[in-house]
């Protein structure tokens, strides 16, 4: 059987419509049957999601990585199609599960398929890169342990166990969920009902459809009809609607994850202040771009590193801050090459400007080059609208680089492009690269010596959320669009940018894996802000919720999530060295939120003895 690569590769290369039949064939099955289990079973919505995913892979043929496993990328894929247009419905389910897990004390030795179908692809998500494969290659594309031993370079015995190793983590994940279940009867459920029969015919329409949208009449056509059903009340009055000045605050500056949580309290001035500082933002003037901190002299350091003393805490270890000096940096460059992500792992790690430039030089079509180069450097307003546009070429399926760019345009004062790149955001996927940086941060660590329980620490550590601010300020601007046009008398158009708001700080408000708890309280400020500005009787949402009801709902949320920052705060510092490390292995899986909940539950509340 011609490797799906290859015929991928073909499809890209020559546009032969046969590769591409074929690809869509072979996995036709799997996608419908992970789109239907994520919109609850609606056929309807099941083949549309479909449609778009291999539509996109047909766009997207040229630029998808030689080493990607085609299934490993459209179930990927099938899940950010189906997040964005079951956003909402998802949230309320979480709550449910997460009611239902807190109820659950006992596992039961068998699943109900309908229990497991709807939450299935979203604890799939949250494997790691090789265990995820495997789930897939054995139970998705149903291939037997010789077969997925020789994609995953491994031998069958391995690979059996690399297989039941998966599952006990999905079987823990959707446990976190509210569904109990072994991991042999969890087998047995994905065995059988995991692939459902697509409709008839939908392959075929599914070639014909997207093997045209690969070409380039085909992606003009596509892109020319997205515009035009994009061009919401909210574009077609701003469009032409120029501003007295220019809106928006500084950029926020990039933040470590530990030094974040001390910030909780600070933010949540800020947040009660954002009237007040709504009602000047007109007045203030845009701070030129610069980077976010001086270079850093390092002192020297024995080579292999020297790690944190057995007795000592990790926690108190890493209050130094440990950073890679340039010469280890160099020879974990000259071991594993000067790549696109090694090279942002090495500025990242040792804070040397020197590497991103190299990066930026040499692989300005990558879309994470592109990500570092727009915060940390230090750009021209000419070179940060270059890059900005190199960002979305790179990136085009990705709705980061339109958000980044609309708030370049509104802070430049030109509202019409701004309200163009919004609209071009549309039901694209949201990737942010977060859990991606973390891993190739672990691997330099760990390539200039550091054990596996320092690096991962590290990597957490000394992660950077730059895109934080600008989420947060271009939620402010469309709050302030949103109440200039409500004073105009424009009650339509002050909806739709009050809804884009709330949309936008939809992405961080929800606990994901790898999430930080301040990246959730900055969605869930930005939603609240947005939700104030709208009628409180206003129906929200598909489940009979009024805003009112949402915000109650975000307003206890917010409370917990920073109760939960301020224990963290305190209790880090008594955690054992393998409870940290437990600590940070639930925040890579599940997202800081769980991680700290799993924290205050073992060692209880901070004002109490330990």
């Amino acid at each position: 059987m011609t490797d799906s690569r290859q015929l991928l590769a073909e499809y890209a290369r020559n546009g032969a419509e046969a590769s591409f039949h074929e690809l869509v064939t072979r996995y036709v099955n799997a996608v419908y049957s992970a789109a239907l289990r994520l919109v609850d079973g609606d056929a309807h919505r099941a083949q549309d999601v479909t449609q778009t995913v291999f539509v996109d892979l047909a766009r997207m043929a040229g630029s998808v990585s030689s080493e990607a496993m085609v299934g490993g990328w459209l179930h990927r894929h099938t899940c950010f199609v189906a997040a964005n247009l079951m956003r909402g419905e998802r949230r309320r389910q979480a709550r449910e599960r997460q009611a239902a897990h807190m109820n659950a004390s006992e596992e039961t030795p068998e699943v109900d398929w309908t229990l497991i179908a709807p939450i299935l692809d979203e604890a799939i998500n949250e494997l790691g890169k090789t265990d995820r494969m495997a789930v897939l290659l054995r139970f998705f594309e149903q291939r037997d342990f010789h077969s997925v031993g020789e994609i995953l370079g491994s031998n069958e015995d391995a690979t059996r166990m690399r297989v039941n190793r998966a599952l006990e983590k999905l079987r823990i994940g959707l446990k976190r969920r509210g569904v109990t279940t072994t991991a042999a009867a969890l087998a047995t459920v994905l065995t059988v009902g995991v692939v459902e029969t697509a409709p008839a015919g939908l392959a075929v329409t599914i070639s014909a459809t997207a093997a045209t949208a690969g070409t380039a009449a085909g992606i003009s056509t596509i892109i020319a009809a997205t515009k035009t059903i994009a061009m919401t009340t909210l574009q077609k009055t701003i469009i032409g609607l120029a501003f007295t000045a220019a809106i928006g605050t500084g950029i926020y500056q990039a933040h470590q994850v530990a030094k974040l949580r001390g910030q909780i309290q600070t933010l949540q001035q800020q947040c009660d202040d954002d009237e007040k500082r709504l009602a000047s933002l007109a007045a203030k003037p845009k701070p030129a771009l610069h980077l976010p901190a001086p270079q850093v002299q390092f002192a020297a350091r024995p080579t292999p590193p020297q790690a944190y003393n057995v007795q000592t805490n990790l926690y108190a270890w890493l209050q130094g801050n440990p950073r890679l000096t340039r010469e280890q940096v160099e020879s974990y460059l000259g071991k594993n090459g000067r790549t696109a992500a090694n090279l942002l792992a090495g500025f990242r790690t040792s804070g040397d400007p020197a590497l991103l430039q190299e990066a930026m030089q040499k692989y300005p079509n990558d879309p994470q080059v592109d990500f570092e180069a727009i915060f940390f450097g230090n750009l021209s307003p000419q070179d940060q609208r270059q890059w900005l546009n190199t960002f979305e070429n790179s990136d085009p399926n990705n709705a980061l680089p339109y958000y980044l760019s609309a708030l370049n345009y509104f802070n430049a004062g030109q509202i019409d492009q701004g309200v163009q790149e919004l609209a071009a955001s549309s039901n694209k996927s949201f990737q942010d690269y977060t859990t991606d940086r973390m891993e190739d941060d672990e691997e330099a660590f760990l390539g200039a010596g550091y054990s596996p329980m320092n690096a991962d620490a590290l990597s957490l550590y000394s992660l950077w959320l730059p895109q934080l601010g600008q989420f947060k300020e271009l939620g402010s601007d469309l709050v302030q669009l949103g109440q200039t046009y409500s004073k105009a008398g424009d009650q339509a158009s002050a909806q739709s940018a009050f809804e884009a708001a709330a949309n936008l700080g939809q992405y961080y408000a929800d606990s994901y894996p790898g999430e930080t708890i301040i990246s959730q309280l900055v969605g869930t400020i930005i939603e609240q802000k947005a939700l104030q500005a709208m009628d409180p009787n206003a129906p929200y949402g598909n489940d009979g919720q009024t805003v009112q009801d949402v915000l109650n709902q975000m307003a206890q949320e917010r409370t917990t999530l920073q109760q939960l920052g301020h224990q963290t705060d305190t209790l880090m510092p008594l955690l054992s060295n393998p409870d940290n490390v437990t600590y940070y292995n639930r925040f890579i899986m599940f997202g800081e939120e769980n991680a700290a909940q799993w924290m205050v539950n073992k060692y209880g509340q901070p004002s109490g003895p330990q």
